[in-house]
Formats: structure tokens, sequence, C-alpha cells
């Protein structure tokens, strides 16, 4: 799970949602290390009793309540909870650190991207590149099996305790778990799309968990290492696709960083997909941006039409993430990324749009050039090579 917007609303209290407020609130009025740590203290502890209760209605009630307050209530919260629901320290014979960890990649194809079961030999050969370029020297890992799609990511706080809790165990004997695929969601089929490899990293408690961490390492040479070594190792996993490796990072700071990495990547996909599928260059293409609104904005969809058409051809929605609102300058991110794809046409629409769907089949409806809100529809003799789901 990633921290996103959250509306205002009235929650039901109950005597947990106001002690994990109560707590959260002492947390950021604390002025000194050592008060965050006793305040920090008692807030874990009553986090790890809803979690081990599945009690996630009343975590996600008290962040609705919290979202807004003007202190760091909110964050001190849900900084927590996430602590909790990705970290271990167990006191075996030598006290241990663990760590959830994901290790996205970013992917674009025509044929689909795929996800699931990985074989026990790439996963093996994965484990190595991992252990020889991520993680520091004395750490051992666990490993699922498996190439997760976002719709197969753990849906609940809970959810992802309970995960934790399988890979904590095997990581302390450096050993992978097996996924029943039948448990998870089904993966929708987009152009581009995320896919994680997910696994816990243990060490000896206060020693490096990842190769930054030691004296001589870097966040910069781990991710240029990981895609050089890593991305051959995963390669054979994603046939047919275009792909880039992300830094593999604590469980929720890896989705975050994934979500807003996604972004920019969905769009030059979709500018390479259109150049290769209609063999026309990418100044033969036109761009039009507008914001779609609910109760308030939620995100930008970006139309594609020829230079020389009004019909939406293609499509990509850029939602907004975490505390971003309509003072972020968001217009200007997505052109500027257009741009360096090669577009020379770009409409900025500023009027507010419905949030709205096709009624037949679900997808989003895209702004053209007039501003009406259109179909993606790939001219007919393309459109059977591609994927279904093009936004």
């Amino acid at each position: 799970m990633t921290k996103r917007n959250r509306y205002s609303r009235r929650t039901k209290h109950n005597p947990a949602t106001e002690e994990l407020a109560k707590l959260a609130g002492q947390l950021s009025q604390s002025s000194c290390r050592i008060e965050d740590e006793f305040w920090q203290k008692r807030l874990a502890t009553a986090v790890d009793r809803l979690l081990a209760g599945g009690d996630d209605a009343t975590l996600n009630g008290t962040l609705d309540y919290l979202y807004g307050v003007s202190d760091r209530s909110y964050d001190e919260l849900a900084d927590m909870i996430e602590a909790c629901c990705e970290t271990r320290r167990p006191d075996t014979a030598t006290p241990q650190d663990i760590v959830l960890f994901a290790a996205p990649l970013l992917a674009w194809s025509r044929f689909g991207i795929p996800s699931g079961p990985i074989a026990p030999a790439h996963l093996d050969t994965l484990r190595v590149q991992l252990q020889a370029h991520v993680f520091a020297a004395e750490t051992k890992i666990g490993l699922t099996d498996y190439l997760w799609s976002p719709d197969q990511l753990p849906k609940s706080y809970s959810e992802t305790t309970q995960l934790t809790d399988r890979l904590a165990k095997a990581a302390l004997h450096g050993k992978n778990v097996h996924l029943d695929a039948s448990s998870l969601a089904e993966t929708t089929a987009f152009l581009s799309d995320t896919r994680y490899l997910i696994g816990a990293v243990a060490a000896p408690r206060g020693e490096p968990l990842f190769r930054w961490q030691e004296d001589d390492g870097s966040r910069i040479e781990v991710l240029k290492q990981w895609r050089g070594q890593g991305g051959e190792a995963i390669r054979p996993l994603l046939p047919a696709c275009a792909m880039e490796l992300l830094l593999p990072q604590p469980y929720h700071a890896a989705a975050r960083d994934a979500d807003r990495a996604s972004r920019p990547y969905s769009l030059r996909a979709a500018v390479a997909f259109l150049q290769t599928t209609l063999n026309v260059a990418a100044s033969d293409l036109r761009a039009v941006l507008a914001p779609y609104h609910d109760r308030q904005l939620e995100e930008f969809r970006i139309g594609f039409t020829l230079s020389e058409s009004s019909d939406v051809i293609h499509g990509v929605v850029w939602p907004l993430l975490e505390a971003e609102d309509e003072a972020a300058d968001m217009p200007a991110q997505i052109e500027a990324v257009l741009r360096e794809a090669g577009l020379r046409e770009i409409l900025v629409l500023d009027h507010r749009f419905p949030i709205e769907y096709c009624d037949d089949c679900g997808a989003p409806l895209y702004p053209n050039p007039e501003g009406e809100p259109s179909h993606a529809e790939l001219p007919e003799e393309q459109a059977e090579a591609a994927p279904r789901h093009l936004h």
C-alpha cells in the first residue's frame, strides 16, 4: 500500500482510534530524540496490536481523521504503520533486523507483460545478483517465487504484515517462499506497467542491510550494478518487453517510487508504441492534456492523436500521488516529458473535466483537440496487434 490523498470525512471514533490519534499527536509535538523514542514505542505497540488483529478499519479510520491536521500527526502515524508492517526485530540467538523489500521494474510491450511464478533456477540467479549488488555482505534474504503485478500486491496493512511474517522466517534461513498463484488476483494487461520482486532481508541487529550502508557503497552504484547485472537476470522473465529497473528498497518506499516513476515511463512508452505500431515519427503525433476532477483534482489524462486528425488513438492517465494537488505544476512536468520524447504539438486544456469511463468496456475517456471525451481507438489495421488496455 502507498500513502495517497485522503478525503476528509466523518469517522466513527472508538477507543483505539482515540489512542492512536493521541499518541501520534504527542509524537508530532516531541522536541527531542529521547521523547521521540518514548512515544514511538507506545505508538508501535498500539499499531502492532491492531495489525495482529487484522483491524485495518481502525488504522485507516484514524488516518482519515488525522488527514489535514495542521501538525505532523498523520505523517507520524502513516510512517509508523508502514514500519510495523515491513520490519521485524526478532530476538534470536543473534538478534536480527529484518525488512520487507521490493525490487520494482517498469516494462512495456505490444504483446503483454508477463507476471507469475519464477522457476527455481531463475530465482537462484536473482538471489545471487541481489546479494552481490544490492544487499550488504552479512545479510541473508528470502524471496517469493513470483513476479508480482500491481493488482496482486497486498491490499491492506494486515495482508502486508502477514507477508512480512512469512518472508522474515524465510530470510533468517536464506530460503524462499512459495506462493499459491491461485490465491492472487488476475493481472490486467496494460501497454506499460510495473512488476515487482518481493522478499525480506535480514542482518545482525545494527549491521548494514543494504549495500549503500557500507562504507564504500552508494545508491547510485547499487542502481547501476543492479540495472546491468540484475537486468540480464530478469530479462528471460520478460520476453519481448522493454524494461527499466528501479532501486530495490524497503517495500513501501519502493512502491511509492515505482508509482512516481511509472507516470513519465508510461508517456515515453506510449510514444514509442505509437511510433513502432503506426510507423510514424514522434513529431507526427499530437498530445492533448486535460485535468480531471471528482470532488477535487484526481488525475490528468493525455489523449494522443495524429497531427492531422482529431481522433484519439491512444491515452495515458497521470494520477496525482501523495500530497500533490492543484498547486503542483503537473502540466509543465507532463509537457516536458512529452517534448523529451519528441512531440512538438502539445495542447493543454485548462477547464475541468469530469472523470468518465466507457460504458461498454470501462476504459477511461480521453480529451480530443476539441475538448470532447473520446474513446482511444487505434486505426483498425493496427488495433488487433495491440493490448486491449491502452491506458
